[in-house]
């Protein structure tokens, strides 16, 4: 299974934290990620994305058909990520698009073996395969492509 985490793009600030959209930076980034995303993407592609407005415009960037599930908006837990995504039994692909700290402590899990505080800048993806070598399972740290490295 492949697992890509996608944090949304900048956006404005707010005090509704589900309203904010995102800035006109913000729009360029995800325009160029998507892009990225669109070249690169494996089979078998299910998109999830937080119902935040800012991980749906993020989202929107993509042209592609997505689902919005409330469990992996801005207050969500790992295990609600993990259940989202089936890691890391799911077959295909699956791309998360959501917000920090939970992506960042999914991250940490699946690498490290706990959750830490680790930070996922914003509009970068992070991309990790499941695999089982000489009978162990092993999660791979694909790639981790900051916005920055693609304008």
């Amino acid at each position: 299974m492949d697992l890509l985490l996608w944090r949304h793009a900048e956006a404005e600030d707010g005090e509704d934290d589900l309203k904010r959209r995102l800035t006109e930076r913000g729009q360029k980034q995800a325009r160029i990620m998507a892009a990225w995303i669109h070249a690169h993407q494996p089979k078998d592609l299910r998109i999830i994305a937080s119902p935040a407005i800012r991980t749906q415009q993020t989202a929107e960037a993509l042209k592609l058909p997505f689902e919005t599930q409330r469990k992996i908006g801005p207050e969500a837990c790992v295990s609600e990520l993990i259940a989202a995504s089936g890691w890391p039994q799911a077959t295909g692909s699956v791309l998360l698009i959501g917000h920090q700290p939970s992506l960042g402590r999914l991250a940490a899990l699946l690498l490290a073996g706990h959750e830490t505080d680790w930070s996922i800048k914003k509009g970068a993806l992070w991309w990790l395969t499941n695999r089982v070598r000489r009978g162990e399972t092993q999660t791979v740290l694909r790639a981790v492509i900051p916005v920055e490295l693609l304008e």
